[in-house]
């Protein structure tokens, strides 16, 4: 097998902005909001940025320290540290899930392209009702969801084939500015909306009385999910940084981001929500289904203005989505490339080859072909099932107990303190090793009984 020279990126702002990248998709700006108004708004923000910066930090750590020292896919990495022991299987499964995510989020991802076009050609107005059918239409259709899976996946090659410095990062310089520029744009329309002012109470001024087990389990649960944890994102990106890289600082920022982009995609849909009397609980059909009616009746006094907030309101959900499926993208692209000892380019076409076959029976199942369906669930439902609440947290847990427990303190030390050159930070430590031995692994335990409806 050939030696493959290791790529890195290029700056520090590369590694926060393409790192963030992974961690900011549709977990911030579809799934945030939606959970937040099913879980009483402020009360669950609270929570969620607790969860990120106690359990999310430390779990992001470990992965970069697993990435960074093995320098190699995310397979290979857990291999070297495992030392021929079964705990190298726990990379092969962060791969897999992170493989099977990439095919089902294309569907979703081109969903938000599909809307992108409506919005351009002036589809996306009608009654409450017409947005429901239109949605309906749209999943169950079997030609145009394939066709925009197929095409933000062919998107995704084209910038995972030029590379590390060239493609990822040079994308995420410029996607990652343009969507906050976007939130900022959307949440000043929003905000300036009549009533706005109970949605953002709703987003701010907390109801205690709402506290409730399901409600601190479930802001658990999406702050791993929204921080990309266990896919092999992390852990491959972190293999291409340098060795003067702050780990924790790196972690740190990307967290304080995700949580910015979180409450910013609140401040953008609620007080819109609240302004034309809609419920903030409206569930996943939330960004689909209600938003676009949302955008039309807050700004029918000026229609020109609404159509531009709900196409720049798409055009942000599909470049969040875009970011996130690079880094997905990723974790298969340098395991095919490492381990078959082939090219980048043929890599990253085995892997949008493979996922847009995937993303095509996930988009057919539901409700083109009856067929791809198994005991009342869509192959689309159980792929998100298996991935999403079985393998993200086993993975997690698994990859906690590898570094609090079995990895030589001595290399998480050094890893974590850069070989002793950032002293400021051995004294926190213990600290993040008490963290990811005992706290994060029992946390994860929770997620994993409470998504199951055990607890």
């Amino acid at each position: 097998m050939s030696k493959i020279e290791r790529a890195n990126f290029g700056s520090k702002l590369g590694v926060i902005l393409a790192t963030a990248g992974s961690a900011v998709g549709l977990g911030n700006v579809w799934r945030f909001p939606y959970m937040a108004g099913e879980n009483g708004g402020a009360v669950f923000i609270m929570i969620y940025v607790a969860c990120v910066l106690l359990l999310g930090i430390p779990c992001m750590i470990s992965e970069f320290i697993i990435g960074r020292h093995g320098q190699s896919n995310t397979a290979r990495a857990f291999r070297k540290l495992a030392g021929g022991t079964p705990w190298a299987l726990i990379g092969y499964m962060g791969v897999l899930t992170g493989f099977l995510i990439t095919g089902y989020y294309a569907v979703v991802s081109g969903w938000c392209l599909q809307y992108v076009w409506a919005s351009l050609i002036g589809h996306l107005q009608g009654d409450p009702e017409y947005f429901k059918t239109y949605f309906t239409e749209l999943s169950s259709n079997p030609v145009k969801p394939v066709f925009w899976t197929v095409v933000i996946l062919g998107m995704t090659y084209l910038i995972i084939e030029h590379g590390v410095r060239n493609g990822i990062e040079k994308a995420s310089k410029l996607m990652m500015p343009t969507l906050f520029i976007l939130l900022l744009i959307i949440v000043s329309a929003s905000c300036m909306l009549p009533n706005a002012y109970k949605g953002i109470e709703f987003l701010f001024k907390p109801d205690f009385s709402k506290i409730t087990s399901d409600v601190f389990l479930s802001a658990l649960g999406q702050s791993f999910y929204s921080l990309s944890i266990a896919m092999g994102c992390l852990c491959t990106y972190a293999s291409y940084f340098s060795k003067e890289t702050n780990l924790t600082k790196s972690a740190s920022q990307i967290a304080i981001i995700d949580c910015m982009v979180a409450i910013l995609a609140g401040l953008m849909i609620f007080p819109a929500a609240f302004s034309v009397g809609v419920e903030p609980d409206s569930g996943p059909s939330l960004i689909f289904i209600t938003l676009p009616n949302v955008f039309q009746q807050a700004f029918s006094s000026v229609p020109a203005v609404g159509y531009v907030v709900s196409l720049l309101f798409f055009v942000l959900l599909s470049l969040a989505a875009l970011t996130s499926l690079m880094s997905l993208h990723e974790v298969s692209t340098a395991f095919f490339q490492e381990e078959l000892g082939t090219t980048r380019k043929r890599a990253a076409l085995i892997v949008t080859v493979t996922t847009s076959v995937i993303g095509a029976f996930c988009s057919l199942s539901l409700g083109a072909v009856e067929e791809l369906s198994f005991f009342g669930k869509a192959m689309f439902d159980w792929f998100d099932f298996v991935t999403g609440q079985i393998f993200l947290p086993v993975v997690g847990f698994l990859t906690c107990i590898f570094i609090g427990w079995f990895v030589p303190h001595k290399i998480v030390r050094d890893e974590f303190s850069n070989y002793g050159e950032l002293k400021g930070y051995v004294r926190y430590f213990h600290r993040y090793l008490f963290l990811i031995k005992y706290v994060c692994p029992l946390a994860i335990i929770l997620i994993f009984l409470h998504q199951l409806g055990l607890l």
